[in-house]
């Protein structure tokens, strides 16, 4: 969601970003501040086999704008680890990809990692709404990309997109409807808006109002994480 988009006004990014976060406000509330006088809690250490995932997705996934290591997937690895889950997260998020570029490159991501991972999170369709693309092209682009990851059986945690209600009913409805069409389809993990939470509320998001800041990834993982570990099935 960078340097491709900017050909849309920064006004229509910016209303399009706090018209979606509407509904979203309540959850963006700050967590209680923790005890001063709480006990430490015991941080597990990682064991067994490694597990391989593959985070396949757009600016959202590669930390746009944030410093290295602040990352969404680098964020939600840390939390595995401290689980005490052995795993490595491989960033394959490019900024600005559309489903139809993550499609293009999904195969060729594949086949170079070491070894098939054991689990694919899925996010892409930012920029297709942001460019108001047709969401039966959307639909099918993901469609295709769940049907190569299925092909060689791979389980996958999708995390969704949603439209802004300014762009009319019929294509909100349609676009929305993607993520838990295929999630059910395909018995895919699904967390519905990966910006649920986040998107509205100026302490988590940077002043493109766009991408979440570490405060809001990390609300993001916090809550994506649970979803993760359990779609890692058991190390054989």
């Amino acid at each position: 969601m960078q340097g491709r988009t900017k050909r849309y006004a920064a006004a229509t990014l910016l209303g399009q970003a706090l018209i979606l976060a509407g509904c979203d406000r309540q959850a963006a509330a700050p967590d209680p501040a923790p005890s001063p006088a709480a006990t430490p809690v015991a941080v597990a250490r990682p064991v067994g086999p490694e597990r391989l995932i593959l985070a396949f997705g757009d600016s959202l996934y590669a930390g746009y704008g944030l410093d290295r290591g602040q990352s969404l997937p680098d964020a939600i690895e840390a939390r595995l680890r401290r689980q005490g889950i052995n795993a490595t997260i491989v960033n394959a998020g490019v900024s600005g990809d559309t489903t139809a570029a993550g499609r293009q490159r999904l195969g060729f991501v594949l086949d170079n990692l070491p070894r098939p991972p054991d689990l694919v999170l899925l996010g892409l369709g930012g920029n297709d709404v942001l460019r108001q693309l047709p969401a039966a092209e959307t639909r099918a682009n993901m469609t295709a990309m769940l049907d190569e990851l299925h092909r060689r059986k791979l389980p996958v945690v999708l995390t969704g997109m949603k439209a802004p209600p300014n762009l009319g009913r019929a294509y909100v409805t349609a676009f929305d409807g993607i993520w838990p069409d295929l999630a059910k389809r395909d018995s895919a993990g699904l967390y519905p808006f990966v910006l649920d939470g986040v998107i509205g509320d100026p302490a988590l998001m940077q002043a493109d109002r766009v991408h979440p800041n570490a405060a809001g990834v990390t609300r993001i993982a916090d809550r994506l994480t649970p979803l993760v570990a359990a779609g890692l099935k058991p190390a054989a």
